[in-house]
């Protein structure tokens, strides 16, 4: 197998999908042989062993990752079985891999080696994550059991990708055309102008929504008509719900083989299975602090709806409000107690200086600089960036796609082009992340205006790629967000989140893009007024979501006729204030767990933003001193203890060292505006 040379960008100009996946075939196929021809060594250290695996790894990664990629920003009928062929290709690598035993016992012999105890903490932890790695991917079955896990990770991969697909089709397939005007009342101009561009690029004539966020959230905030916003609602909350695209039984099915994977390998569920690697100790861990924050957010949750009910009433006349008036009322109310909305934000919020303000803030904050560069891209609007350090050496690099555009996924999310790592032949490779968006491209001769929670959204995403790209760590398996925890993943992410609250930093960027005055004092003074407005719905929301996974995964007994929607529904009996329709069927696009990371794993975003508030504590005590929230001192510090250090050590272990104690919920309470019952 050659070696890949460091620092090579993916051709996405030239890049042929259906021949990367005749070379990933190759590739595996020459890998295989690679690890036998290993295994006939007397002796393993790190480079006969670690150090091969690991050029293995990156070999085909630089075949599988950018199809992988393409599917998700530019997905068509022809890329699709493409990609499952690539599917099916390295879910049988990964089960090929954890059936070799000699490999694992050659692994093992590594680890009880006299070399292993000379070895660095991240070489250590590389060693030791490879076999709990292969332990949990079923390494230790034998016989009919190991065959039948196999079996199982072939389907379940081919399901996730179903499920994704499902979701993708049926959130595309729905299309609302107006063309009376007076439906478009209450709607923001930057929405209808939109929707006529959408329309335009469909050959209709009139407004065109879609459920695409850019567009549905907008018209579901602002539209004044209820019957309209009852469309909308209906056709996003029943996605994949009906037809060839339903995905309730293959949610049934998913649940099924997760739990009989779990079962052959000795856990008494799939939660307890996925919470092996993670940092919370056990489900009854992760429920006891979902339920202690349901409680300490219920009595601001009550009080928020009950807001909610007596304006509806009150100022809007409405009589009932049903789940489709929920954001129309909230947003209304909003506007009336601040004066504000998200998108009288907007022409304060122009992508061009969001992002040069986004990039001075983490110059500032880590001593790096950010350069456009040049690279080969998927898109015309994806931009690529190169990272310098204080002493002008390359660092790393990222690509920025930040709109919304048909055939590309949903929401917003990072992901590794390059891991950064030290190759056998001493050559430094340097990472590379993909940072993907969905947001609302230029209308016009106008530049791209961001809502303030858009602009919320690229940071946290721009904070994933700062803990991928300013690794310190030259082993491949536990740099940047590798071997990292999931329940430890969001921390960077929902750290930078905090900065968009900060008039230090808004001064870097907000500023009006017809006329360059920055956000008025006044606006800042009403957005951080209402920063926490119904955050204890908001609160209860995400619990309501991490409860329902962690109980499918642990509790959820389909053998005693007990549905998804049963679990849903005791669940919502117990922390919910809000209740939606019989009809809403959210679990069917619940992508995230279905056909994404976060299975069992979903409480990671409340578990990583207790770390996240209590590290912005940090900042915000020094601030208390120093005047200035943007410190680089306290930032070199979280970059040396938490963001460069990737997996290499146990994460709490990392925070520690940058904050000098353990985390508590007070500071996430106390950002959330939440006082405790």
């Amino acid at each position: 197998m050659n070696t890949p040379i460091a620092n090579t960008l993916p051709a996405f100009d030239t890049i042929n999908p259906a021949a990367s996946i005749t070379a990933l075939s190759e590739s595996i196929t020459a890998a295989k042989q690679d690890i036998t021809a290993l295994l006939q060594q007397a002796d393993f250290t790190w480079g006969n062993l670690m150090q091969p695996l690991a050029i293995i790894d990156e070999t085909i990664s630089r075949l599988w990752g950018p199809v992988s990629h393409l599917n998700s920003v530019c997905s068509s009928e022809s890329i699709r079985p493409v990609y499952q062929e690539g599917v099916s290709l390295m879910t049988e690598w990964g089960t090929w891999i954890a059936q070799q035993e000699a490999l694992y016992q050659a692994v093992f012999a590594l680890s009880e080696s006299t070399e292993f105890a000379a070895l660095s903490q991240a070489q250590q932890t590389a060693i030791t994550h490879t076999l709990r790695d292969f332990r949990l991917a079923g390494s230790e079955l034998k016989g009919e059991a190991k065959e039948r896990f196999a079996a199982i990770k072939m389907e379940m991969s081919k399901l996730t990708t179903t499920f994704g697909d499902h979701v993708l089709d049926a959130t595309q397939a729905f299309t609302m055309l107006l063309t009376d005007q007076d439906d478009l009342a209450g709607l923001p101009e930057s929405a209808v102008a939109g929707a006529a561009q959408r329309a335009e690029k469909a050959d209709k004539k009139g407004w065109l929504f879609t459920l695409d966020i850019p567009s549905y959230m907008p018209f579901m905030m602002y539209a004044k008509s209820s019957p309209l916003r009852q469309k909308m609602y209906t056709a996003f909350a029943t996605r994949a719900s009906t037809g060839d695209w339903d995905n309730t039984p293959v949610i049934e099915k998913i649940l099924t083989l997760r739990q009989e994977c779990a079962a052959l390998l000795g856990f008494e569920h799939y939660a307890a299975y996925s919470l092996a690697d993670k940092m919370a100790n056990s489900v009854d861990e992760v429920t006891s602090f979902l339920r202690d924050l349901a409680h300490k957010s219920k009595t601001m949750a009550k009080h928020d709806l009950a807001e909610i009910y007596a304006y509806a009433k009150d100022k809007l006349g409405m009589d009932k409000v049903e789940a489709w008036d929920i954001a129309y009322v909230s947003e209304s109310l909003r506007q009336d107690l601040y004066d504000l909305s998200q998108e009288a934000l907007k022409p304060w919020f122009p992508e061009h200086h969001v992002k040069q303000g986004l990039f001075h803030l983490a110059e500032q904050l880590y001593h790096i600089r950010i350069k456009r560069g040049e690279a080969p891209v998927w898109a015309d609007a994806v931009e690529y960036y190169d990272v310098f350090d204080a002493q002008g050496h390359k660092k790393a690099g990222f690509y920025l796609d930040p709109y919304a555009r048909e055939g590309k996924r949903g929401g917003a999310w990072m992901d590794e082009c390059l891991v950064g790592w030290r190759f056998p032949d001493g050559s430094l490779q340097h990472p590379v992340a993909y940072l993907v968006c969905n947001f609302d491209a230029p209308v016009g001769d106008k530049p791209a205006l961001w809502t303030h929670d858009e602009v919320i959204t690229l940071f946290h995403e721009f904070g994933h790629g700062l803990h991928h790209m300013m690794t310190n760590i030259e082993v491949r398996s536990v740099s940047g967000i590798n071997g990292v925890p999931w329940d430890a993943v969001e921390l960077p992410s929902q750290f930078m989140e905090n900065f968009c609250w900060e008039r230090a930093v808004l001064d870097l960027f907000a500023k009006h893009y017809e006329t360059g005055e920055p956000l008025p004092q006044a606006m800042f003074e009403k957005m951080t007024a209402a920063k926490n407005f119904h955050s204890g719905m908001q609160m209860l929301r995400q619990v309501e979501f991490s409860l329902i996974d962690l109980l499918l995964h642990s509790a959820f007994k389909a053998e005693r006729g007990q549905s998804v929607q049963d679990v849903i529904d005791d669940v919502r009996k117990e922390v919910a204030v809000l209740t939606p329709p019989a009809f809403n069927k959210f679990q069917n696009s619940f992508t995230h767990v279905f056909a994404g990371g976060y299975a069992a794993g979903y409480f990671s975003y409340k578990w990583a933003e207790v770390l996240s508030s209590d590290a912005y504590a940090a900042f915000e005590e020094a601030a208390n001193t120093e005047q200035s929230i943007i410190n680089h001192d306290v930032a070199k510090r979280f970059l040396d203890e938490v963001l460069s250090r990737g997996g290499s050590r146990d994460m709490m272990q990392s925070y520690q060292a940058f904050r000098g104690q353990a985390p508590t919920v007070d500071a996430l309470l106390r950002h959330s505006g939440i006082t405790a019952a």
